[in-house]
């Protein structure tokens, strides 16, 4: 790759990656505005217009109006005042807020390398279907609010709770692997397992043993990232049944490895969805079967050799986080009791780390998969 190429992809690179940054601001802005209760505050979805908050008394009033229609308003908040009003309206309408700015730097970005020509038709092909999986999202964004405005509901519907929130992960994802492949270009992949440092390692003894554990260890991330996107869709279905308060024991579930209530309903996957002790169970083995196949992962990278300097520093990384993140879980689970509506608490500063850290930990094991594959394709 010419010098004049390199800087252009490392541009675009760079864009992407503060796409990437935006998005999981995005979702951390989503975390905020269920935690405070915020989420069907605005009642109407304008793309355009809904871009600036009311600006006098009597817009105001009519966004309150609008809210006072809801049957969350009726049952759990009716002795809201306008200034209680304004503080949840805020959350929400942040959070679109940030989303229309996604928007506006990918489409100023895209634009601008574009007119400038630092687009191939590759990058072109992959930022188009970047853009329609943002429409996509939002979209499903309104879905999923739209659903706490039917019938009697009072919150939004649990699985479009998820569905929203695996969406958002698919975004963050495919934008971080994007960014990836731009700023590490195939010359530099192919040089994956070469030392950095002047003096070259030695070959390794076995290196079919080598080649081995390499596929082994790509086939254990993989595994782990298919384990992981469950444990987050049941930790979103865990956020929207708010369901911590139903069993904040912790290590057993009220008294119990498996309550007799868990996978009682039918059909099954009613139950698996909706039954909020079957989403304890599952959300909380899938956290310990995630543990283990951590430490089988780490073993397997310490195994490895020789190794670049930069992945035998990242390769403790995994472990450190998924700890850190059942910590944070076990803690958010003993103090659910405590939750006082409309406060920020103990439980919410937790379960909003639990969720940054578990947004962290899929990148990185997210980023290993790319680093172990070129590995790989070295390799072999």
């Amino acid at each position: 790759m010419q010098s004049s190429q390199r800087i252009s992809s490392r541009a675009v690179a760079i864009w992407v990656y503060a796409g990437a940054f935006m998005l999981l601001i995005q979702v951390i802005l989503g975390g905020i505005t269920r935690l405070t209760g915020s989420g069907l505050s605005i009642t109407q979805w304008d793309v355009v217009v809904g871009v600036l908050p009311p600006l006098n008394h009597d817009q105001w009033m009519q966004a309150f109006d609008g809210y006072k229609h809801t049957e969350q308003f009726r049952i759990l908040n009716s002795d809201f005042t306008l200034a209680n009003y304004k503080t949840i309206f805020f959350w929400e309408w942040f959070h679109r807020f940030w989303a229309r700015m996604v928007g506006v730097v990918f489409l100023i970005g895209f634009v601008w390398f574009l007119v400038k020509q630092r687009l191939n038709r590759w990058m072109i092909g992959q930022l188009a279907l970047l853009f329609l999986v943002g429409a996509l999202q939002g979209t499903v964004g309104w879905i999923m609010v739209a659903s706490g405005f039917v019938g009697d509901a009072i919150y939004v519907a649990p699985t479009k709770l998820a569905l929203h929130f695996i969406f958002a992960l698919g975004l963050i994802v495919y934008t971080f692997w994007f960014a990836l492949q731009l700023s590490v270009p195939v010359s530099t992949r192919l040089t994956w397992s070469v030392s950095p440092q002047p003096t070259p390692q030695p070959e390794p003894a076995d290196p079919r043993g080598r080649a081995r554990r390499l596929v082994t260890l790509r086939r254990w991330t993989v595994l782990l990232l298919v384990m992981l996107f469950f444990q987050l869709l049941y930790g979103a279905l865990m956020a929207g049944h708010k369901a911590a308060t139903a069993a904040p024991t912790w290590p057993d579930i009220n008294g119990s490895f498996l309550p007799p209530s868990a996978f009682s309903e039918h059909p099954l996957l009613h139950d698996l969805v909706g039954n909020k002790l079957t989403v304890h169970f599952i959300h909380r083995n899938l956290a310990y079967c995630i543990f283990i196949g951590i430490v089988i992962w780490t073993i397997l990278a310490v195994r490895i050799a020789p190794i670049p300097a930069f992945f035998r520093r990242l390769r403790w990384l995994p472990m450190g986080l998924v700890t850190l993140q059942i910590i944070l879980g076990i803690c958010s689970l003993l103090t659910s009791p405590g939750i006082v509506p409309h406060h920020w608490g103990a439980f919410e500063w937790l379960a909003q780390f639990h969720q940054i850290t578990g947004l962290v930990f899929l990148l990185t094991m997210v980023g290993m998969l790319y680093l172990v594959k070129q590995e790989h394709s070295v390799t072999i």
